[in-house]
């Protein structure tokens, strides 16, 4: 994420919204994205933009802290546009909001440094998820100077884990599952459940529970250890997404 010389700023240590371009290529959808855009505190419409030259004369005379980019528009695609706006020296950060879901164009989204993929369609809750990750992450970045190791794996796993609350099933605790994703991301080595349950501060019927949710959703690896009696014990370890 990086600032352009004439980004918006609050001034020192005030809070400031954050100004977002609504890019998309039909009327209806893009007034929508923008009417939830509007509904997240800390955030406002600086623009709604209908095709890459439209977006592009907006970033031409004012700044932008964040895209909400369609990868389907009329005059050129929303990828290609991204490429423009690195050789014009726009920074600004993007979020991709599209249809478009095809791997290969995923694949280019991350090389491209979008920063999220939200596939349309979607919910209300899923987009305000990733605008509060987002907005959490840059006033921790824009406070500058140096991070330890821990916090610099908090602030790349942030916008990671933004949408995993909303896909959470019934009776599963948002706090539970980033608390045991906090544990297993900051483990030096494989944990067991025990461990795991110790560290989170919950039962071990509670840490089995978001274990087996993580392990089906591909997020730890399991393996198991055995010992001289009994049966073996299972322990987990964070699996971070695979780079593109």
């Amino acid at each position: 994420m990086n600032a352009t010389p004439d980004e918006p700023s609050g001034g020192h240590g005030v809070p400031r919204d954050f100004d977002v371009l609504v890019v998309d290529d039909d009327t209806r959808v893009a007034r929508i994205n923008a009417a939830y855009v509007a509904k997240v505190p800390g955030f406002r419409v600086a623009a709604r933009a209908h095709s890459a030259a439209e977006a592009l004369a907006v970033l031409d005379t004012r700044a932008v802290d964040l895209i909400l980019l369609d990868h389907y528009l009329p005059d050129e695609n929303g990828l290609d546009l991204v490429r423009r706006l690195r050789e014009r020296g726009h920074h600004t950060d993007v979020i991709m909001v599209t249809a478009a879901r095809d791997l290969a164009t995923v694949q280019a989204a991350m090389r491209l440094g979008a920063l999220q993929y939200l596939v349309k369609p979607f919910t209300f809750g899923g987009l305000r998820a990733r605008l509060e990750a987002y907005g959490a992450l840059r006033r921790t970045l824009d406070t500058g100077g140096e991070a330890e190791q821990a916090e610099v794996d908090r602030i790349f796993g942030a916008l990671a884990a933004a949408g995993a609350p909303n896909d959470l099933p019934k009776g599963h605790s948002p706090t539970t599952a980033d608390t045991v994703r906090q544990v297993l991301r900051t483990a030096e080595g494989p944990l067991s459940t025990q461990q795991i349950a110790d560290l989170a501060g919950i039962s071990r019927q509670t840490a089995q529970r978001y274990l087996k949710l993580l392990d089906r959703t591909g997020r730890v690896t399991l393996a198991l250890r055995y010992g001289e009696t009994g049966r073996p014990e299972h322990r987990y370890a964070w699996r971070p997404p695979t780079p593109g």
